[in-house]
């Protein structure tokens, strides 16, 4: 980047003014998976609450557009304003809609409250939803997914500087996860194959949900090597973390890796292995409970270890999930 230099090496009154007044743009997570009741919710709501604990502040915003239930998790009320009013023109701001929780530091902007209205957004609609998630006021914006790989779902994924895949250690749960990481990156590889105008390929693939990442790419640089290469380094960028949750066993404990490893030769697709999330009895009865300090009632064994992750999130660069923020 070049900047305007005062004589002392430095940068300009007039430069750092400029970049003192651009707007801040949030780090967004976005937590899904491929199977509903893996811990996606639970995993958003104490990650939130971890990074507003460290001073960050934090939003948790409910795209499970068809069947919102974070507020509850939370301990709040549902909202009067949820994002059935942001969608539907009836507020402007996406920031209208934060709602304080317990956490000092910590908002919610809840799911749809008009599921049949806003579960499956028109395309502007959409756009428009997803730019205003990137300019809201926060250092961090935590993205709770519904379950499965619905295209709303998987392009709130790719919004994401940070995809983080929860799982848990059973054969439902890891089957529905990589079909998860498939779709989001055949997802993303899609934008990159139209960009050269090879639909044609895709159509011939059969839509591409029957050839893995790998397979689709040997059929695109067949075609064309520079469309190949492209998507190539498509391929080398996404990287989303992958976090095993509930962990209850010692052969658990390489579940982790093993997928990692899976995901790598069969799909070619790269993870991160973020960390594990060991099972406690207490986070069953926190959940039931709907306490308003929720990692302290998930207890210090699960608490640490959502520390431990955020840590690492913090740490890391970014996942390189987002391609990019404008429609596709």
């Amino acid at each position: 980047m070049v900047t305007e230099a005062d004589g002392r090496g430095g940068m300009s009154e007039t430069v750092r003014a400029h970049i003192d007044a651009e707007p801040r743009r949030p780090r967004i997570v976005a937590i899904g998976g491929g199977k509903g009741g893996c811990g996606k919710t639970l995993v958003s709501a104490c990650l939130g609450h971890e990074l507003a604990r460290r001073g960050l502040k934090a939003v948790l915003v409910d795209c499970d557009l068809g069947g919102a239930n974070l507020h509850s998790l939370l301990g709040l009320e549902y909202p009067q304003k949820t994002l059935s009013d942001f969608v539907l023109r009836r507020c402007e701001s996406l920031g209208e809609l934060v709602v304080p929780t317990s956490a000092p530091g910590l908002g919610l902007i809840s799911g749809a409250r008009n599921a049949i209205q806003v579960a499956n957004p028109m395309h502007q609609q959409k756009v428009r939803l997803l730019r205003a998630v990137s300019e809201l006021d926060a250092d961090v914006v935590v993205l709770d997914l519904g379950a499965g790989t619905h295209y709303n779902v998987v392009d709130f994924f790719l919004l994401a500087n940070d995809g983080m895949v929860i799982v848990a250690p059973e054969p439902t749960s890891v089957e529905n996860a990589y079909r998860f990481i498939k779709a989001t990156f055949l997802r993303r590889m899609k934008a990159v194959v139209e960009d050269h105008g090879l639909r044609e390929v895709l159509l011939g693939a059969g839509g591409h949900g029957g050839v893995t990442p790998a397979e689709l790419l040997a059929l695109l640089e067949a075609h064309s090597p520079v469309a190949g290469f492209a998507v190539r380094r498509e391929l080398a960028a996404y990287r989303p973390f992958l976090v095993v949750n509930q962990t209850r066993e010692p052969r658990d404990s390489g579940l982790g890796e093993a997928m990692v490893e899976a995901s790598r030769r069969i799909f070619g697709v790269g993870l991160a292995h973020l960390g594990d999330l060991r099972y406690a009895d207490q986070v069953w009865r926190a959940v039931r409970a709907r306490g308003t300090d929720l990692l302290q009632g998930v207890g210090p064994l699960f608490a640490s270890d959502v520390a431990s992750l955020a840590t690492r999130l913090l740490a890391a660069s970014g996942s390189g999930t987002a391609r990019r923020h404008e429609s596709d």
